[in-house]
């Protein structure tokens, strides 16, 4: 029902079965057609290209993403590159001179893992990690350290890279936190056009950073941050001439940023991935496929898969190896704990030489599952052990 959206792609990789969309997801068709728009765009505004574009592209594309997302302030989504700009533009602006205290957990992505890692080394940042296994009481363990200790900076995801686990109460841990000044973060990227996500009840308390190139299937390059409105008094360090683009506004005859979400933003980047997630999203929105549609059928063929489980009768392709609590409430991809990574590499191998697509993190298989996906996976040529 869905494949005729990414005929390209699918006419690409006849004979694939294609199980890591979590990490590159096929991109619809009018996404091609999005990059040509940019480049004669660019061709017909030349030096008025960046007027044309913050004047038209970019507010449209966050109408689209605040709908998605239920926020009531588009204006306050402000887009980069990728996330990790915005994670060090967040931790900027706490100036210098002092150390930051960080709670997060043992299961963040790299481009905030490895920030924080490097950052403590040098003791600019005092980072405590609260490990998500298990899962069925992560949530009140996590609320139990808000509660009894003092952090500058609370970043967790919403859904798990490399687990699928879906946070259930975003609003109960950010009613936690008590303390105005705490910069609370959720990386909603694994969630984004995944799982609804509705924001409008915690939205003027956190950033929330997602981007394009997982389920919003517009490629790489088109991340975002929705910036709360108390935010208006914070100055990153780390800046760029976009920060001031859209005010002319200055603060007491120093650097002056803009009064909206763009305070956040950077400096010159590539828009055809802007262009090409308004495509995607402007599609979606046409043809009135909802992520609550979206997530229904991934959530079909989660189950259909596990089905076929039990077919092919694997060792370690078993549904007791899936890390899962709750099969309603959890990611587009399915995790396998293996026994060591080197057992993961050897199935991942394996599952690619019958043209099975999946990736893997650790000891932990992932198969992800997209739209354009109709039929049950098929496992019968994979060996047994």
């Amino acid at each position: 029902m869905y494949k005729k959206y990414y005929s390209h792609f699918l006419t690409a990789n006849p004979h694939i079965q294609h199980y890591a969309s979590h990490s590159h997801h096929y991109w619809p068709d009018v996404t091609r057609e999005a990059t040509l728009e940019y480049w004669d765009d660019s061709a017909k505004y030349v030096d008025d290209k960046w007027s044309h574009i913050f004047s038209t592209k970019l507010p449209a594309t966050q109408k689209l993403i605040a709908e998605v997302l239920n926020v009531s302030r588009p204006e306050q989504i402000v887009f980069a590159p990728n996330t990790h700009e915005f994670v060090y533009r967040l931790f900027s602006c706490f100036g210098t001179g002092k150390t930051i205290s960080v709670l997060t957990t043992d299961s963040e992505f790299y481009s905030f893992d490895r920030q924080v890692n490097r950052l403590s080394e040098d003791n600019i940042v005092s980072v405590e990690k609260i490990a998500t296994q298990p899962f069925d009481n992560f949530e009140d363990r996590f609320i139990e350290k808000i509660t009894t200790n003092h952090y500058d900076m609370i970043f967790l995801s919403h859904v798990f890279f490399n687990s699928g686990m879906v946070v259930k109460d975003l609003k109960k841990i950010v009613d936690a936190v008590k303390e105005k000044n705490t910069m609370i973060v959720i990386d909603g990227y694994h969630g984004f056009m995944a799982v609804p996500t509705d924001l409008s009840a915690i939205e003027e308390r956190i950033f929330y950073i997602a981007g394009s190139y997982k389920y919003a299937q517009g490629g790489e390059g088109a991340c975002f941050m929705v910036v709360p409105p108390h935010a208006e008094s914070l100055r990153p360090l780390y800046t760029g001439w976009f920060a001031g683009f859209t005010s002319l506004a200055t603060d007491g005859g120093n650097t002056g940023y803009s009064r909206d979400g763009y305070r956040f933003a950077g400096s010159t980047m590539d828009f055809s991935a802007l262009y090409r997630l308004n495509a995607v999203l402007s599609l979606f929105k046409k043809e009135g496929l909802t992520v609550e549609k979206i997530h229904a059928h991934v959530q079909k063929m989660q189950k259909n898969f596990r089905n076929h489980l039990l077919e092919i009768d694997h060792n370690y392709l078993v549904e007791k190896n899936i890390l899962s609590v709750d099969y309603d409430n959890h990611g587009h991809f399915l995790t396998f704990a293996m026994p060591s990574p080197e057992h993961t590499k050897k199935l991942h191998d394996e599952l690619r030489a019958i043209n099975v697509w999946t990736d893997f993190r650790g000891s932990r298989l992932r198969f992800g599952f997209g739209i354009y996906q109709n039929n049950c996976i098929d496992l019968s040529a994979l060996k047994k052990s």
